[in-house]
């Protein structure tokens, strides 16, 4: 039995052209101190959303703060993200998100576990008003 607050390998996004691909079609927002790329595609996938998060090296040098911030980016995104695959999975669609941290320095888990919410809210609007166009 799977459990809904998992985040398997198979909803990361890899791949170095599907990557470029998000980052020079997707639209992007900021939720600081996050930005976030999303693309959405009308096609059917086996995993509805996949996700890319990224910190800096330029602002962080050491690998031990960014694989924590990483962390922390990875858990916000766990706990929150039923709602946006269920939209996601109703509605017949394939997400893209990639999650860059562009503050300069660490904040809270709190802060930033909001922030993530705010962030996969305003993805699902933009789902719903996509799902709302598309069958106009």
């Amino acid at each position: 039995m799977t459990s809904i607050f998992t985040f398997p390998k198979k909803e990361h996004l890899c791949g170095e052209i599907r990557i470029a691909k998000l980052y020079a079609q997707g639209k992007a927002f900021i939720v600081y101190p996050l930005r976030v790329v999303y693309s959405i595609n009308v096609e059917v996938a086996q995993e509805p959303v996949k996700v890319l998060i990224s910190v800096p090296k330029k602002r962080f040098k050491k690998a031990v703060d960014r694989n924590r911030i990483k962390r922390l980016m990875r858990e916000t995104y766990r706990l929150n993200k039923n709602s946006l695959i269920t939209k996601a999975t109703e509605n017949e669609l394939t997400l893209q998100i990639a999650f860059n941290y562009v503050a300069d320095s660490e904040i809270d888990y709190s802060t930033l576990n909001r922030k993530m919410e705010k962030a996969l809210n305003q993805i699902a609007e933009k789902l719903n008003s996509k799902f709302v166009n598309q069958n106009s």
